[in-house]
């Protein structure tokens, strides 16, 4: 019988300790299942995602590579590993809202409208995108932080001049070679942004709430911009 006690130990001790096991191997599923999103590579793509979390959230004072880290819920190495630095990360940032922004106005100008109904279609949605994401698109113009030798923005930003400049030659019914603009199409081209991208700033800081003010009750940013546009466009009178 005395033999029988280890036996009977062991048993006792084998209880005690299963629920232990079992309680790791759950943190252990729970573990993988939590890590199972940042597999086969999707860890840049979670990481840029949380990035501009951060962004829209903080600014770009708050967009560090810590931040960022601890947004995606990885390890303060991972933004490091896969863009290098701060620059890097930005840089491929703001090559993703070049790539939406490039995109929303291409979707205002997919019908058959003729112009000049297109190229109001298209200085709105500029706008409205920066509206819906003001922390990318000033970050898409903070030039001094970003590295344009990086082949994915340099490539973004180019479809976005070429979109400026098509929509530039429609409103000149010609040809523009954007590599070999003639002055006159160069001054179309900056006129043109400067006017959407003036008013865009403008709004973003908060400046047009005092014309808004003194305008009649209801009037908004959109009809203001609408009016705007339409009154830039109206061809002036001939000289007498």
């Amino acid at each position: 019988m005395k033999k029988a006690a280890p036996a009977r130990n062991l048993r006792r001790q084998s209880a005690r300790a299963a629920p232990l096991r079992a309680a790791k191997t759950r943190r252990g599923r729970r573990g993988a299942s939590e890590a199972a999103p940042y597999h086969h590579g999707a860890l840049r793509d979670a990481l840029l995602q949380a990035a501009e979390r951060v962004l829209e959230r903080d600014g770009l004072a708050g967009l560090t590579l810590r931040a960022v880290a601890r947004e995606a819920g990885v390890s303060h190495a991972a933004p490091t590993h896969h863009f290098g630095d701060l620059t890097g990360l930005v840089s491929e940032l703001a090559a993703i809202g070049f790539q939406q922004f490039n995109a929303a106005m291409a979707a205002a100008c997919s019908s058959d409208v003729a112009y000049p109904a297109k190229g109001l279609a298209r200085a709105k949605a500029y706008v409205g995108y920066a509206k819906a994401h003001p922390g990318m698109y000033g970050l898409m113009f903070r030039t001094e932080r970003l590295d344009y030798s990086r082949p994915s923005l340099h490539e973004a930003a180019e479809a976005s001049f070429s979109g400026l400049a098509s929509a530039i030659a429609a409103s000149r019914q010609e040809q523009i070679e954007k590599e070999a603009l003639t002055l006159e199409q160069a001054a179309a081209i900056a006129r043109a942004w400067s006017l959407v991208h003036g008013f865009t700033m403008l709004m973003l800081d908060g400046r047009l709430e005092d014309i808004l003010q003194r305008l009649p009750d209801g009037t908004d940013v959109e009809t203001l911009l609408d009016t705007m546009l339409k009154v830039a466009m109206m061809k002036p009178p001939p000289a007498s």
